[in-house]
């Protein structure tokens, strides 16, 4: 899951300073389980910039926002609306509000901030899980990232800097390594501490990124 924060206030009203027609969108998966982008957070954003003197359109939901084609599909409901308006404000993560900025040819400004891919501990609780980092570590691991969960993304073994179980760079997390050892050690799986691992290849996360299944399926079946 995407995991997003509000962005302040005032650093919204500054993108839409000279803007005075609005149209506010959301996202009906992340950012509504995140309270940034469902329907109440719409209803806010829209009471507040009516209240600093801007005229708002429009707001809706995206079903989700990071699909092009849904979200191409979806913006035809303001049709009409988005021919008047001077900006919208997106609040998504930073993926569907360029998503969203892909579909029309006004500005699109981010209503939040995108922090990290995670897990929910709980309602309205959110950690970190996964950096997406192209080659995945869990399978050796007992199912604990390295490369997420240690401040160093080291791949073999502590730094040595952890003190009663913390982590030296952020003495408030845990050593990831120390997790790792004790996940490993009650699956029976320490052997897997005694390879060396190679440097990982971050080439294989170089930005952007693409996945074409459907190509993927043709060298398959070529192959």
């Amino acid at each position: 899951m995407i995991i997003s924060e509000k962005k302040p206030l005032e650093e919204i009203l500054e993108y839409v300073k000279d803007a005075k027609k609005i149209i506010i969108t959301g996202c009906s998966l992340c950012a509504t389980t995140c309270k940034v982008g469902g329907e109440e957070e719409l209803k806010e954003m829209k009471k507040i910039l009516e209240e600093n003197g801007k005229e708002v359109l429009g707001a809706k939901v995206l079903d989700p926002s990071c699909n092009f084609l849904k979200v191409k599909k979806d913006l035809k409901e303001l049709k009409e609306e988005l021919k008047e308006v001077d900006a919208i404000i997106s609040l998504a993560c930073g993926d569907g509000t360029q998503t969203v900025a892909k579909n029309v040819k006004v500005p699109v400004y981010p209503g939040n901030n995108t922090m990290f891919i995670g897990e929910i501990e709980r309602v309205g609780q959110f950690a970190e899980s996964c950096k997406a980092c192209g080659e995945c570590e869990l399978g050796w691991t007992g199912g604990i990232c390295p490369v997420t969960m240690c401040a160093k993304s080291l791949l073999n073994g502590p730094c040595g800097g952890a003190k009663d179980g913390k982590c030296e760079v952020n003495p408030e997390n845990d050593c990831a390594w120390i997790m790792i050892y004790e996940r490993l050690k009650e699956l029976g799986q320490l052997d897997n501490l005694t390879a060396i691992r190679p440097v990982k290849d971050y080439k294989k996360a170089v930005n952007p990124r693409y996945i074409n299944l459907k190509k993927k399926q043709e060298e398959l079946a070529k192959a």
